[in-house]
């Protein structure tokens, strides 16, 4: 659900249009125009105020399923479902003009100071409506001006260049940062916001452009008012930006209270009030002010869940791999959260799991959760158990991402040094109390199989078993964060957010076979599961492995889910969403197709 923010109804009435062509060319029409409007500090508030709505929020991002996290439908990237007869574009173009409509009139404003401020809020949400749009289609059309219904031609003009939009886009968050304050409140666009988001979107394109090496989604480098764009250019950039924000890190202490006794890293996302240290931008929720969100309801209720997949991205709480274990392919519910990573029991129902506030433990008994692996991550108490009554605060962009960013940007241009891993990942790992510290020398000696198999296109270069280190910890520290199908895609593996790309499908939990489990070890059966005719049995959650619940091995082995679906990643096509038909239509051809659609 996106967030409400009040904008007086007058000036709604007045600038706000609803369709794509209108909304590009009409002007208002009453007398509340841009003569009488942009005049002040408070005017100049409430109009970038509604830019904020462009984040996403915690039902977008927490939601968003990829080869980590499942619930109980596949949205369309997974099924291959997504066509040029159904994809939207109109609507997604109407906040490109209110932005460029403040440019044009913000000068109304004698408060310079003010106007600067804003001026930069309005460039940060113009390069993340532009980052956003690459990121989906490619090569888009470039516009940093209102069009007019007389403006036919670059109504129906061909996309610009990717590397011309992201060159532009890059500007646009080296303004925001220019002209925005050094210090606002947490829930503000601050400088090291816009450096944090510019780290973010140019970490994207320099390892998108570095592992699509195919004809059909190889970004070509090209130069542009004497500067080579290449997936080089951009990792400079990540880095550049990223260290801007590491400059302050006295201003993002990593969250390291422990008050309800849950852990530092579980009780951060159930805070009511952002954390203002280690959240560097969040968008707030509040009863008062009635806005709230659905995402412990929607986690309860969608049966979200981690995969095995994602389950063997934690390490051993001494940092050795967990596929080094004896037992490892076939290791019980109970097993597997045996000496982890703090994190996955502060993510992850684990055995002996109570829910914040709650007397009694909680079990996994596969009714919540798709896989066995529930996620507990952002559920507090029951007070927000239903439908957009959630009020904790959410984290548009951490700081640890921020370290993440520098560590893999500079892995990936191969300057990254124990130095720096000390300053990132070990930062990280040791919030939450993983005495083992990443050794870059001996990723790199003793590259991770299992990972390697996980991500087959990091090449074989010497920093390839560090860059795999840096995509666990990625990985397990932003699980549910909304950057898994982003990642995923950026690194060329997107093969594996599909079902059929990972197998047979997602796996679960492991069963060695029919019969009653403890599944927290307790000394209660808590989950019976029989082959078409139960057993006498006082265990109430029954599963019949025929037709209720389907085992890798028929009665034995890992749950699979979406077994059946058989759609084939497309390489070639399915790194890009296609442009609608209807927007090809209407240009006569000027907006060509992306590949394959």
């Amino acid at each position: 659900m996106k967030r409400s923010i009040t904008i007086a109804m007058a000036l709604l009435a007045a600038l706000s249009l609803a369709s794509c062509e209108d909304f590009l060319t009409l002007e208002p029409e009453n007398k509340l125009s841009p003569e009488t409007y942009f005049k002040t500090e408070a005017e100049l508030e409430l109009w970038t105020n509604q830019f904020y709505l462009m984040l996403d929020g915690p039902e977008e991002d927490g939601l968003h399923c990829a080869d980590d996290h499942i619930s109980t439908s596949l949205n369309d990237v997974q099924k291959g479902t997504r066509t040029a007869a159904s994809a939207s574009w109109a609507s997604a173009w109407d906040e490109l003009r209110t932005i460029n409509y403040f440019f044009e009139h913000a000068a109304g404003c004698t408060d310079i100071a003010a106007r600067e401020k804003h001026e930069g809020v309005a460039h940060f949400f113009r390069a993340l409506f532009y980052f956003k749009k690459v990121r989906q289609y490619g090569d888009v059309p470039y516009y940093d001006h209102v069009l007019q219904d007389t403006d036919v031609a670059e109504l129906n003009r061909p996309r610009d260049s990717r590397s011309l939009v992201m060159k532009r886009v890059m500007e646009d968050f080296d303004a925001a940062y220019r002209l925005l304050p050094d210090t606002w409140d947490v829930y503000h666009l601050t400088k090291d916001a816009a450096a944090a988001f510019k780290a973010r979107a140019a970490l994207y394109e320099g390892t998108y452009r570095r592992y699509h090496t195919l004809p059909e989604n190889r970004v070509p480098d090209e130069t542009i008012e004497g500067e080579t764009i290449n997936a080089e250019w951009f990792l400079n950039q990540a880095v550049d930006a990223a260290q801007k924000v590491m400059l302050n890190a006295s201003r993002y202490p990593l969250y390291t209270e422990n008050t309800t006794g849950l852990g530092p890293y579980r009780e951060f996302f159930i805070l009511q009030d952002a954390y203002a240290g280690e959240s560097i931008l969040s968008i707030r929720y509040n009863a008062t002010i009635k806005v709230r969100h659905g995402l412990q309801f929607s986690l309860r209720n969608g049966r979200h869940s981690a995969t095995r997949r994602m389950v063997n991205h934690y390490l051993m709480s001494d940092g050795s791999k967990v596929q080094d274990q004896p037992n490892f392919e076939t290791m019980t519910y109970y097993e597997s959260f045996q000496n982890r990573d703090p994190r996955m029991s502060q993510t992850l129902l684990a055995p002996g799991y109570v829910q914040y506030q709650a007397s009694k433990k909680s079990v996994e008994t596969l009714t919540q959760s798709m896989t066995g692996y529930s996620i507990i991550k952002f559920v507090s108490n029951t007070n927000f158990e239903n439908a957009n009554t959630s009020t904790t605060d959410w984290s548009a962009i951490r700081y640890p991402e921020v370290l993440l960013i520098l560590a893999e940007a500079k892995a990936e241009l191969g300057t990254l040094t124990q130095t720096d891993i000390d300053n990132t990942v070990n930062v990280i790992r040791k919030r939450v109390g993983m005495t083992a510290e990443l050794d870059m020398e001996e990723a790199n000696a003793h590259a991770d199989e299992l990972l390697s198999s996980y991500y087959p296109n990091v090449n074989s270069g010497k920093n390839k078993g560090v860059i795999l280190e840096i995509r666990r910890e990625r990985t397990v520290e932003l699980f549910a964060e909304g950057q898994r199908q982003w990642d995923m895609l950026r690194w060329g593996e997107g093969a594996f957010l599909t079902p059929a790309g990972n197998g047979d499908g997602y796996e679960g939990v492991y069963f060695p076979g029919l019969g009653e489990y403890d599944m927290d070890n307790d000394g209660t059966p808590d989950i019976l599961l029989y082959d078409t005719t139960a057993p006498e049995s006082d265990v109430t959650v029954r599963y019949d492995v025929r037709k209720d619940i389907t085992l890798s091995n028929g009665t034995s082995g890992h749950v699979l889910l979406y077994s059946l679906e058989d759609y084939k990643w497309d390489e070639k096509r399915d790194y890009l969403w296609p442009i609608p038909e209807t927007q090809i239509q209407i240009t006569n051809g000027a907006l060509t197709q992306n590949y394959g659609y």
